[in-house]
């Protein structure tokens, strides 16, 4: 418990420091190791949906994330989604903040602590504020086209729903197709709001700018997936 609500503290000193909140850097959904450069930007327009109609379980859920270096080493950001559906409308904001503690670029090595904060906008009779903490490792392996592995583990913090996972692992794999293209695939363990299996393809564009698409697949429940489009641009 003294190590938790130390890297709590830290996590809300964190927060406090960031003029906007956003979604950070990640594979798909699980979190990178990286950070962004001092005072580096980057703004993403997020689409995701589960395609098919509002009466049959579809939904559609969009905003935009912001994501800015804070100093070395150290990222903070914010998101705001809304979602669409049969059920009423939802509003969420998601500030968040992530350290890399440590970085053997010889090695190929990173780590990182991080944390999102979950705050309902809107329907907060049946939604409350949560938080997941983190951390995770990297390992680069050396190449033109060497693969990038990921390993952590989260848990959440704050009242979850009946039948949710509180606390888990994740994995990620980074493949570079070729300069420009690169699969990616992520999970994350247990049934909660990022329990999925991730699998994708980004798209690195002329002038700082990036285009990911991807699929989800739920680890538990028929039809629980979705489609995410995001376009970035960094500054």
């Amino acid at each position: 418990m003294p190590r938790l609500n130390s890297f709590l503290v830290l996590l809300v000193i964190l927060l406090a420091s960031a003029q906007s909140a956003a979604a950070q850097t990640s594979i798909f959904n699980v979190p990178t190791t990286d950070v962004l450069p001092p005072e580096k930007l980057y703004v993403e327009a997020d689409y995701i949906t589960k395609p098919v109609s509002y009466e049959k379980g579809g939904y559609s859920f969009f905003g935009p994330t912001i994501v800015y270096g804070l100093r070395k080493n150290v990222e903070v950001g914010i998101n705001f989604f809304y979602t669409k559906s049969s059920d009423p409308d939802e509003a969420e904001l998601q500030p968040n903040a992530k350290w890399q503690f440590y970085s053997n670029e010889g090695r190929g090595l990173e780590a990182a602590v991080g944390g999102i904060v979950f705050i309902p906008l809107k329907n907060r009779a049946t939604t409350h504020p949560k938080a997941m903490l983190y951390a995770n490792i990297s390992k680069q392996i050396k190449g033109k086209y060497g693969p990038r592995f990921t390993t952590g583990a989260y848990g959440f913090v704050g009242r979850m729903d009946e039948g949710e996972t509180r606390r888990g692992v994740m994995l990620g794999y980074e493949q570079p197709l070729s300069g420009k293209v690169t699969f990616v695939t992520d999970w994350f363990s247990g049934y909660n709001v990022f329990g999925y299996t991730g699998v994708g393809l980004g798209v690195d564009l002329p002038k700082d700018n990036y285009i990911f698409t991807g699929y989800s697949f739920g680890n538990r429940g028929r039809g629980n997936n979705w489609l995410g489009i995001f376009l970035a641009h960094t500054f």
